[in-house]
């Protein structure tokens, strides 16, 4: 193994994470659904107390979690019954047992998406989906919101049956069907503490191989969810950096943070021939942390995607990153504008 590889986790770390969050999310969800009649009654009880029984708040967020739970708990039975059925890929081959827990990322994301468009009361609104007909892709994504992580697997990647590689941070290992079936499928999960970032950006580049018409890598450039702290953080950075022509465009944002280009740029270089699509969204601001989705901000939103495509012979080989900023300054008008547009429905 390269000295630059970051080392795998080791059985024992493993199986010692599963030990806990795998009871952990089967237990919680056995109470939400032998619980359900209870606090539903009382999740009811507290939205009329507020005044809020229109738009019932506190009991869509509660029904939310017990669909993700349940979604954990089948999608963890699933993930069991095909390792036995082919005894962990041994029999039908590796490819097809990838295909496999493909098709089951495919459903898990699909159902929390789509369940949380019932439960919330989402008008989801999508442009340029016929752009995305086929790959080799790299997408980049912007970030807002725990609320957008299955949002282009399930309007984008699903529908057009694209395998996506994910770029994910390794806190999400804690969630226990991305640990089993995420684990068993070509994604990177990073470290972003970690001292040493070639090992990180090796690991990330390495999704490109083998990327072919049915595939995508996905990455999150800004690298977590839009603040206005974070965002003054981001500038300051760029300043001491010395970073003068990044620093002019930066200034205008206000809807999203400067981009990390290390992993983007990373994949840019590995995927020789792959185009890129921006995926850009709206709809999911002011629910960034679980209070103000607790409160009720993801209720009744419209949610607007917009993908643009560029092909690889388009995107220079020299100043990506100055061509990444300026993509995101676009981002950055266009959520601004269709924010504005939503405020004004």
């Amino acid at each position: 193994m390269s000295a630059d590889r970051p080392t795998p986790d080791s059985l024992i770390s493993v199986w010692a994470r599963r030990a806990i969050s795998v009871p952990l999310y089967g237990g919680l969800a056995a109470l939400c659904v032998l619980g359900a009649p209870v606090w539903l009654l009382a999740a009811l009880g507290v939205d009329a107390g507020r005044g809020q029984l229109a738009r019932r708040p506190h009991t869509r967020a509660l029904t939310f979690f017990a669909l993700y739970l349940v979604c954990e708990v089948v999608g963890l039975l699933m993930a069991a019954l095909l390792w036995g059925i082919t005894l962990g890929g041994g029999t039908g081959g590796p490819g097809r047992y990838r295909d496999a827990n493909a098709a089951l990322q495919r459903g898990w994301s699909s159902a929390l998406f789509h369940g949380a468009r019932v439960i919330f009361g989402w008008t989801v609104q999508v442009e340029g989906l016929e752009l995305v007909d086929g790959g080799p892709l790299v997408l980049l994504v912007r970030h807002s919101s725990v609320a957008d992580t299955v949002l282009t697997a399930a309007l984008v990647g699903n529908p057009n049956r694209l395998q996506l590689r994910y770029v994910l941070k390794r806190e999400l290992l804690w969630d226990p069907c991305i640990d089993v079936v995420g684990s068993r499928l070509p994604n990177a999960f990073i470290d972003r503490a970690a001292p040493r970032k070639e090992a990180e950006l090796e690991a990330i580049a390495q999704l490109a191989q083998g990327l072919d018409e049915g595939s995508a890598v996905l990455i999150y450039p800004e690298g977590t969810r839009f603040s206005e702290g974070k965002l003054a953080q981001r500038l300051a950075a760029l300043r001491e950096r010395g970073s003068e022509e990044l620093l002019a465009i930066a200034k205008g944002f206000g809807a999203v943070l400067p981009p990390r280009p290390g992993g983007a740029l990373a994949l840019l270089a590995a995927a020789e021939g792959a185009d890129v699509v921006l995926v850009e969204h709206s709809g999911f601001e002011g629910a960034a942390t679980f209070a103000d989705f607790w409160a009720g901000a993801l209720v009744g939103r419209t949610i607007r995607v917009r993908l643009r495509r560029f092909r690889a012979g388009t995107i220079p080989l020299d100043g990506r990153e100055r061509w990444l900023y300026e993509r995101w300054g676009e981002m950055d008008r266009w959520v601004r504008g269709a924010t504005d547009r939503g405020a004004n429905r």
